[in-house]
């Protein structure tokens, strides 16, 4: 497998959406198998994918596309611009502190300012959360399903990378964030079989 050959197979298995945001970078240094950063409010494009190569064939192809849809999905769920009462807040506080520092009113500039930093921890930590993370998981199989796998296959190779990790990683064992996604994985599954 070459590198550039394996970069344009994901590029090609990528959703639209995710080849205008995201972008695949070998760094073959990392520990991580597959690592991105939180992309922050103004990065809308170009966001990185980094990608250690070497680890990255020791997983099988079905487990690899999971692992990578899903960091794609992962990418594409942070929304920093969605209106909500955060969103909301943050411009009002924003235009608030404007309005409060060219008054020079040092009680409201402390005030909006608090304001603005609590509303942004929130967006920040509800990007972060393990909710997100779930979404992820469940957005990476369904792409995966519209790329030909089935959705009860897409759950197992998706759940078998992410039990795959910590040895490739030479890590320890799971952490609890991969503990709980593979606990929901295991619920889907259970739905799955029932249905």
């Amino acid at each position: 497998m070459s590198i550039e050959q394996e970069i344009s197979r994901l590029q090609d298995l990528m959703p639209a959406s995710g080849r205008i945001c995201c972008r695949i970078i070998s760094k073959p240094q990392q520990t991580e198998i597959i690592t991105t950063i939180f992309p922050p409010p103004w990065q809308l494009k170009n966001r990185p994918i980094y990608i250690n190569f070497d680890l990255w064939r020791k997983l099988s192809v079905p487990q690899r596309d999971l692992l990578f849809l899903r960091t794609v999905a992962l990418l594409l769920g942070v929304k920093w611009l969605k209106l909500d009462i955060y969103q909301g807040i943050i411009l009002s506080a924003f235009f608030a502190l404007i309005f409060e520092l060219v008054n020079q009113d040092i009680v409201g500039v402390v005030v909006s300012g608090s304001l603005f930093s609590i509303a942004l921890n929130q967006i920040w930590k509800r990007n972060r959360s393990l909710e997100k993370e779930i979404e992820a998981d469940e957005g990476g199989i369904k792409v995966a399903v519209r790329r030909g796998y089935s959705t009860p296959s897409a759950i197992k190779y998706l759940s078998e990378a992410i039990e795959n990790l910590p040895r490739l990683e030479s890590r320890r064992g799971l952490s609890f964030t991969e503990l709980l996604r593979l606990q929901n994985l295991n619920k889907k599954v259970i739905v799955e079989n029932i249905s």
